[in-house]
């Protein structure tokens, strides 16, 4: 029952977070501030993906089980609520000074009911060197307890980036300055990128039966745990901004050669493995991008490239493709459903994103607008296939 119970609350936050996806996708075609886009990609799709994963993933990676099993189901709804809060915030139709504070407020809540349920899930073995990793494949023991201890970083970045979102609208003293883009990277690169690169060290060989390049690994996880704090407090300019984008330039980059050697090596192919690959080559371009920005004068369009780079491509294909893997499309029965669907979804997020870059960095607003459209009809498959799943496989539950 306690299983279940984890099990439907983790399906919760993964279907929000594909809904989610088509509002941020809708709101970059609908034009919206760009404060809204952030909230429902990072806040809403992101990060709902990433708390409904880690109830279900972490607690067995650590040879624990979920503390509090009740606790996705207590924090979905402040989670959801303010993200919904904070996305309106930033849309300002209506002038409402408490929303944005209210929103953050739920947010924070429903953080510290996530934060508070794994450490102490997690407690007494919180560098991971208990990793559960059966004895066939001992051989891995030594990446998963590395992978294992990066984790605490990701939770200690998701803490202050939203604190920091808190303190930004509210009258807690701030970190830093309130700059709202530093809250931003502490949560997309701190918390998503880096879970992305120890979650993928210890799931993705599973997935495709192959080792990565070893020496690889604790550059990636120390690069991209020092990364997300220099990038921080550095914006918008300085040596400091300079060091953490140089940092997350080696971290994704060295995530990207990984995950290609496994993809080489791999003897399976599944359609989920191309989304990844896809998010892996978006990384490249998302931190070639943000260099160009920490050292140069780029034009006004590659900053909105650059988060859009990283949140629809290095972190939302990697998120598309591994759940594919999870909720196999091949196992739906109704129509639509199969791997075939799954591939254009992955295609259509691809292409769209690479039209809206090259429409930014071209300034020819026609392909950035056709490039919108086409990632947010790729997003609609991607939601209606996943939650076309869950009601076909769940729905009874």
């Amino acid at each position: 029952m306690t299983a279940e119970t984890v099990s439907r609350g983790s399906r919760a936050f993964v279907a929000a977070g594909a809904c989610w996806l088509v509002v941020g996708l809708a709101a970059v075609l609908a034009e919206l501030p760009r404060r809204t886009v952030v909230v429902a990609l990072l806040f809403g799709f992101v990060l709902h993906t990433v708390f409904g994963k880690a109830y279900s993933l972490l607690p067995a990676y650590f040879d624990r089980e979920v503390a509090f099993a009740c606790a996705p189901l207590v924090q979905f709804p402040f989670t959801l609520a303010g993200t919904a809060l904070l996305a309106l915030d930033g849309v300002r139709f209506v002038d409402v000074h408490w929303i944005g504070q209210a929103g953050a407020t739920s947010w924070v809540l429903g953080v510290a009911v996530f934060l508070t349920t794994l450490g102490w899930t997690l407690r007494g073995n919180l560098t991971g060197a208990a990793t559960a990793t059966g004895e066939a494949k001992a051989d891995r023991r030594s990446v998963d307890r590395l992978a294992n201890a990066f984790v605490p970083l990701a939770f200690l970045y998701l803490a202050l980036g939203s604190y920091a979102t808190l303190a930004s609208a509210s009258a807690l003293p701030l970190v830093f300055d309130g700059y709202p883009p530093r809250a931003s990277h502490l949560l997309a690169a701190g918390t998503g990128a880096l879970l992305v690169f120890a979650i993928g060290f210890r799931l993705l060989p599973r997935f495709l039966v192959a080792d990565p390049p070893r020496p690889l690994v604790p550059i990636v996880l120390v690069a991209g745990a020092l990364a997300p704090i220099c990038v921080a407090a550095g914006l918008p300019s300085g040596p400091l901004l300079h060091a953490g984008a140089g940092l997350q330039a080696i971290a994704v980059a060295g995530f990207a050669v990984s995950y290609l050697v496994l993809f080489v090596r791999s003897p399976r192919e599944r359609v989920g493995f191309y989304g990844v690959l896809a998010g892996a080559l978006f990384g490249l371009l998302g931190v070639g991008l943000g260099l160009w920005m920490a050292v140069g004068v780029p034009p006004a369009g590659v900053a909105i490239a650059h988060f859009r780079v990283n949140l629809v491509g290095l972190l939302g294909l990697t998120i598309v493709g591994v759940s594919y893997q999870f909720y196999p499309p091949a196992v739906g029965t109704f129509p639509g459903a199969g791997n075939r669907t799954a591939g254009v979804a992955i295609t259509l997020l691809s292409l769209g994103l690479l039209a809206q870059v090259g429409g930014l960095l071209a300034d020819v607003a026609a392909l950035a607008t056709g490039g919108a459209a086409l990632a947010l009809v790729g997003g609609v498959v991607h939601a209606g296939l996943l939650l076309g799943l869950f009601a076909e496989r769940y729905g009874d539950r």
